[in-house]
């Protein structure tokens, strides 16, 4: 069984309506589009069966390596393992990589043989649409799939990098949005969607990929009202009103 649950925003009548699904995840709406956010980070919109994932970073280890700073080599295989996942779950027509799915422009030149496999077999089973971010601004060389500056969807406007002032319908990445939750016994701090309802800014789902506290001045006059954030749990999403949140 779901379960339906709102929270008002602070100082309005605004209520943020949600479905807890069994799976995990938060059923909501960005615009007029209904949308899960699911707990590995990526969004999924059931209508057009598309799954979205923004920021994987992969080969942000081998990056570091190269530069005297070093990481275990796993944060490609780890990644893409876990879209493998989702995919095999959801079965769905399109995924879109919403930008910055390689750290540099050289990321794909250090891809392994095992790995650059993956991919193509991934654009053998769906429609992948490679968005352009700013860390992968060349696209993919020899990787299958269709590039993009941006996309529209269901409604919505799908690019890497927020557009400043209030844009209804924008989904994006780039800002790796982290959630740090007061309780009683402490805080926590996870990595998190974050929407007003009009626009959603999805975490980054690479293993190496940091998160930037949503109380950060970079989010300031992003969103109509205080935002909801989905915070990414063992297995679940869990909304957290604005006044639960706080900075680092």
């Amino acid at each position: 069984m779901s379960s339906t649950a709102a929270i008002a925003a602070p100082g309005a009548a605004f209520a943020y309506d949600f479905a807890a699904s069994p799976c995990g995840a938060l059923r909501t709406c960005v615009g007029s589009a209904r949308v899960m956010l699911r707990a590995s980070g990526a969004m999924y919109l059931e209508i057009s069966r598309t799954l979205v994932v923004a920021d994987l970073h992969l080969e942000k280890g081998s990056s570091y390596a190269a530069r005297g700073q070093m990481l275990p080599p796993y944060d490609t295989r780890e990644t893409l393992g876990r879209l493998e996942a989702e995919v095999a779950a959801l079965s769905p027509a399109a995924v879109i990589l919403l930008g910055d799915t390689f750290h540099d422009r050289r990321s794909e030149e250090r891809l392994a043989a095992d790995d650059a496999q993956r991919l193509r077999d991934l654009a053998g089973r769906t429609r992948l649409i490679w968005v352009i971010g700013n860390h992968d601004a060349d696209g993919p060389q020899r990787l299958p799939g269709e590039t993009a500056d941006e996309l529209e969807l269901e409604g919505l406007t799908f690019r890497h990098e927020p557009q400043a002032g209030l844009q209804p319908g924008e989904v994006a990445g780039h800002l790796h949005p982290a959630a740090k939750v007061r309780a009683s016994k402490g805080t926590v701090r996870r990595r998190c969607f974050v929407t007003d309802a009009e626009r959603a800014i999805l975490p980054a789902f690479g293993a190496y990929a940091g998160g930037l506290n949503v109380r950060d001045a970079a989010f300031a006059g992003l969103f109509a009202r205080p935002p909801l954030a989905g915070a990414l749990g063992l297995g679940k999403v869990h909304a957290v009103g604005w006044k639960s949140l706080t900075g680092d």
